[in-house]
This record gives C-alpha cells, structure tokens and sequence, in this order.
C-alpha cells in the first residue's frame, strides 16, 4: 500500500421505479461531481473538501424522495485494489478530446472575427473547467491539455486584446502608500475590466489626487508616469496575479472582504477562473458603459460608482 491511500467516499443510492425524473436529477447530479459508478446504484468519489457534504445532501435528497442511500467511507485492501479505484478515474480520454478540440480552433484563429474567438474562448472554457472539476489525478494527457489550452488562450487574447500584458516572473515589491501621492499614473486607452479596476483602486485607496494618461500606446507613457497593465510597466500581471491584484499587494492595502471579492471578480474578467456570481452582471454593465461612453475619464467615473457598490455590498457580507 502508499503511505498516504487515497480516502474514498462511496454513495449507494436507489430511487422507486416510477421516480424517473427523481432519478435523472440525482445521475446528473452524480456525473456532474465526477463520482465513477461502481455498478448501478453505487457511486465512488475520492475525500476532497465538499465531497462528503454533497454526496450527505445526495442521499438526503434520494430518502425525501422515498429512496433509499447510505453513504460509507470506503478504504482499499491493498495496493491493487488502489490502483483499481484510481483507474476508473482516469481522465486521459476526456482530456484528450478536449486537447483535439483546441488544436482545432487554433487553426482558424487568424481568419475569425472577434466577437467569433470571444465565444469560442467563452465555450471551450466552460468545457475546461468542467473537465478540470473532475480530473482528480492529473497525468501526462492532462498537463498536454493545460499546456494547449494555456498557448490557445495567450493567442486568443493577444487578437482580441493587442496590448494586454504578459505576466512576468518577478517578487513583488512592498510599498508604502504615503510615498505614492499626487503622481501621474498612465495605461492604455479603452478602459476595461483590470484597468478600470486599477484605477478606481488607485483614485479609492492608494493615491486620491491621481492623474490619468490614457495611451494609445505603451512607448507613450512619460518615463516619470507610474505605468499600469501594460508589459514592463511599474505595476501589471506578475505570476498569477492581474494588475489589480498586484497593486493590492504591493501596497498592502488593508486586507477586507470588499477587497479579497472583488481580486476574485476582476482576475475571472481579466483571465478566466471560478466567477463569482456578479462577474455576468458587471461584465454586461461594462460593455453597456463602453458602448455609451467613449471617453475613458467618463467610463472611469461611471464603473468607479459601480465598483464603489460592489464593495460596500462584499463589506456587509458574511465571511
């Protein structure tokens, strides 16, 4: 046996026959938290945070629906029966077909229209992430997979968004806020989603005497201008950070829950990852502010109201 198996959860469940729609929803519920059936009725998912508490709400839903469910702790017998468990969550073939999916859409990157790559980025990342849920025991098909989907994206963006910047591999300095004052901070024109953020950050908790360049190009920026979300910039992506994130850090901003929802809502629109729920609604309200407004000082006041509300509403959220 390893030293550290792989602890097991094991869901038996069973709905009256006439429970056809019962029975839809708990498969679909199943197969949606990557559980691998055992034989009908009898769903194995490996101990991960949340597991246990879903599959509980499960077979509490299964009973409540005169069924019938047990849920037990399930632990191998020996090294073979580990890897029998293992192999039934081996996820080379989905991640392979998701691999070809990719490798397919590149090829006719070049030739489609904007609005065309922002949905097929839109749709494949759906697709990834619901791989990436259940693929519990990354392997080689797995890293092929990130590493395909991670070049597709950074070419993507790069048609969609010429000047959005690249993230570099640096420490991040620490800075004290009093030394930032009354300065000239300057990134490119057409605010959006990580650099609107920035400034509003900048205008709320860094720097309220801030003045703005709106550049048509990075090589504008005056070298006594503190340049943002821009490569080789003062303050942009380091790591797997987005430049909003990066300035919270590197000022050590006072850590609040307003603050900790808002790094999540800006990186999901700027790169992708877990949303919260209001990343939708605010992307819709900034591509309505973008379409009405043209001037980036406008866009910046209207979208810092915005921001100013989602904060104060993150702040009176329970932890």
């Amino acid at each position: 046996m390893n030293a550290s198996p792989t602890r097991w959860h094991l869901l038996i469940a069973s709905l009256p026959s006439t429970g056809a729609t019962a029975r839809m929803r708990l498969w679909r519920a199943i197969k949606a938290l990557g559980c691998a059936p055992l034989r009908d009725g009898a769903y194995l998912l490996p101990e991960r945070p949340g597991h246990a508490e879903t599959l509980a709400q499960l077979a509490q839903q299964t009973i409540a629906e005169a069924g019938e469910a047990w849920l037990l702790k399930v632990e191998p017998r020996n090294e073979a029966d580990e890897q029998a468990l293992l192999a039934r969550f081996d996820r080379s073939k989905e991640q392979r077909a998701f691999l070809d999916l990719v490798v397919e859409a590149k090829k006719g990157l070049a030739s489609q229209a904007p609005a065309d790559i922002a949905r097929m980025l839109k749709k494949l990342g759906k697709e990834r992430d619901a791989i990436e849920m259940i693929d519990f025991f990354p392997n080689e098909a797995s890293l092929d997979a990130k590493a395909a989907w991670a070049d597709f994206v950074e070419k993507a963006n790069a048609i969609l968004s010429p000047g959005e910047p690249q993230a570099q591999s640096r420490e991040l300095q620490l800075l004290q806020v009093r030394q930032y004052q009354g300065r000239t901070w300057a990134t490119r024109r057409h605010l959006w989603g990580d650099r609107v953020a920035c400034a509003w950050l900048i205008q709320r908790f860094i720097d309220p005497q801030a003045r703005f360049l709106w550049l048509d190009s990075p090589a504008d920026c005056p070298p006594d201008a503190l340049g943002f979300d821009f490569n080789d910039a003062a303050f942009t992506h380091v790591g797997d950070k987005v430049s909003f994130e990066v300035l919270v850090a590197s000022f050590q901003l006072p850590a609040s829950r307003g603050l900790e929802r808002l790094c999540a809502l800006v990186h999901a629109l700027d790169v992708g990852g877990e949303a919260p729920p209001e990343a939708v609604g605010f992307e819709a309200i900034l591509t309505g502010a973008r379409a009405r407004l043209s001037d980036d000082d406008a866009f910046l006041a209207e979208v810092g109201v915005i921001l100013d509300s989602l904060y104060a509403h993150y702040n009176k959220e329970a932890p």
